[in-house]
């Protein structure tokens, strides 16, 4: 359990980042733990809705990268 913890928050770093230099957002370590992991909760839901599936660890990172992209997307909707 607690490695799976553990797991999620470095995929969620590690997505987060890859969002952040996607969309070219300077953002910390913290934010981008969370932008990852919400990241990956938005992106499951898009990638379920389209059909899609991600398999494995590469997969798991694409959909989360893709998620935490649609979030800095919507975020930068709003506040501007």
């Amino acid at each position: 359990m607690l490695v799976n913890l553990i797991l999620s928050l470095v995929i969620g770093a590690v997505s987060g980042w890859l969002a952040g230099v996607i969309m070219n957002s300077k953002t910390g370590l913290i934010k981008n733990i969370f932008l990852g992991v919400v990241g990956g909760f938005v992106g499951g839901l898009v990638f379920n809705i389209l059909g899609l599936s991600a398999n494995g660890l590469i997969g798991t990172i694409i959909v989360s990268v893709v998620g935490a992209c649609i979030v800095i997307f919507v975020a930068r909707l709003i506040t501007k």
